[in-house]
């Protein structure tokens, strides 16, 4: 997300670091750009011309102009002023003074609000609390039964009733079933139109005033871009939203949705959907959002991946191995499973501070895809355990085996045992003490 503002932002940046010393005109031109990069990625026209305003406005001031290094200075403005467009800090979740916890979620037809449910209950659940998912749409078979193979999916408990269209008695129904169950939470799946009407906002507005709900979250389909924003003024000013979940966020180069939303209209983003896979929901950081737009990485999201995916035990035994060299492939093999538990590649490489601008510079024979670490992945496993452990032993005709287990070619397998090798270096060299060579790209 953001791929083509944030290339546009840092190529403005790095032409005014280029100048030195900077003038009030300077300043102007590099924020008119700023401006139409901010329009072309889809954001509010409104929200985009008070951004350079009041960016302007702090940038032209003798601090700025006169200081060692006004092009930083700049940036940082435009990051702080980014952070306050998107809504300046977290906004959690709020829970009710005595459980459970009423969350209702509402939205258009087709905005993933079933599939959005559950990862948010999933969300919850690592944090402690048990959901009770809640078909509260009777008028679309499809979406119940989608909840209720989902619950099963995250054994977590889900009330459906398909023998009545009253929205009241499902209601009703499920606030019993939350005491049985012991649920600390209710996520309503409410109904969704193809578009914003009366019968859709007046059933939303029966369901708040009975179950009186601490949470109302519109969920939004992050690519419909200023669609999206329209649609939260229509919800919010009808329903009265506590904030939204943006859907889709992986697939939106532009990110005018994030950007605009919260401007216009006061309405906090709480999480984001950041991929298929039902742990792809993550709570929404604007000061993590503005960094990773200006290229500058979010190295506290890449952390809290990483150490929510590490087995610690696991790690603590790596080390003994990497101490001892005896780092063989089956300890690369769940490296590569490691790697694959923390997400998507591309997105992991954006947390990273130049890890998105060093995507773009990479030689055309080499990719960061997850094609290349399923490939790795597929050669180990082919592997018999005697291989893993001495991978000495591989020669020719074992190589042609292993590749036609993999679906690989005998030069895919040669590659990775050179890059194996290389590793291996590596690790002897970290367990001795020795200064540490570049290291490889594992599996790539």
């Amino acid at each position: 997300m953001f791929d083509s503002l944030s290339e546009k932002l840092n190529s403005v940046f790095k032409r005014l670091s280029g100048k030195g010393k900077l003038t009030e005109k300077d300043v102007d031109e590099a924020l008119r750009e700023v401006r139409r990069a901010l329009l072309e990625a889809d954001v509010n026209f409104k929200v985009a011309k008070e951004f350079v305003a009041r960016v302007c406005e702090r940038a032209v001031g003798t601090d700025v102009l006169e200081s060692l290094s006004p092009a930083q200075q700049v940036v940082k403005i435009v990051n702080e002023e980014l952070t306050k467009m998107l809504g300046g800090g977290q906004n959690k979740l709020v829970n009710a003074d005595s459980p459970p916890t009423v969350i209702m979620l509402v939205g258009l037809q087709g905005t993933g609000k079933t599939t959005t449910a559950s990862k948010l209950a999933l969300n919850l659940r690592k944090g402690g609390q048990k959901s009770l998912l809640v078909g509260a749409d009777p008028y679309r078979p499809a979406a119940t039964t989608q909840l209720a193979s989902l619950g099963k999916q995250l054994d977590m408990p889900v009330y459906i009733n398909e023998e009545t269209k009253s929205v009241k008695a499902i209601c009703k129904e499920a606030s019993k079933r939350a005491k049985d169950v012991a649920a600390t939470t209710i996520i309503l799946d409410t109904a969704g139109r193809l578009h914003v009407d009366e019968e859709l906002m007046d059933e939303l507005e029966r369901i708040k005033k009975m179950l009186h709900p601490t949470e109302v979250l519109l969920v939004a389909d992050a690519m419909t871009g200023q669609e999206a924003v329209r649609i939260a003024e229509e919800f919010y000013n009808r329903v009265g939203l506590t904030g939204a979940i943006l859907t889709k966020m992986d697939g939106d180069a532009r990110g005018g949705a994030a950007l605009s939303l919260t401007s216009v209209t006061g309405v906090p983003i709480k999480f984001v959907g950041t991929g298929e896979k039902l742990d792809a929901l993550e709570p929404f950081y604007p000061d993590r959002m503005a960094s990773r737009i200006l290229g500058m990485g979010d190295m506290l999201s890449f952390i809290e991946k990483a150490e929510a995916s590490v087995d610690q035990k696991k790690a603590e035994e790596l080390e003994k191995k990497v101490k001892h060299a005896k780092f063989d492939l089956e300890d690369f093999l769940e490296q590569l499973q490691q790697v694959k538990k923390m997400g998507p590649v591309s997105q992991l490489m954006d947390m990273i501070p130049g890890g998105s601008k060093m995507m773009k510079n990479m030689p055309a024979n080499v990719s960061l895809d997850e094609s290349k670490l399923k490939g790795a992945e597929a050669i180990v496993q082919s592997m018999t355990p005697e291989e893993r452990h001495s991978p000495e032993i591989i020669d020719g005709s074992r190589r042609r085996r292993i590749a036609r287990g993999s679906g690989m070619t005998p030069q895919d397998v040669n590659q990775l045992l050179n890059q194996f090798r290389q590793m291996q270096k590596l690790m002897k060299q970290m367990g001795s003490g020795k200064k540490m060579p570049k290291m490889p790209i594992p599996g790539l």
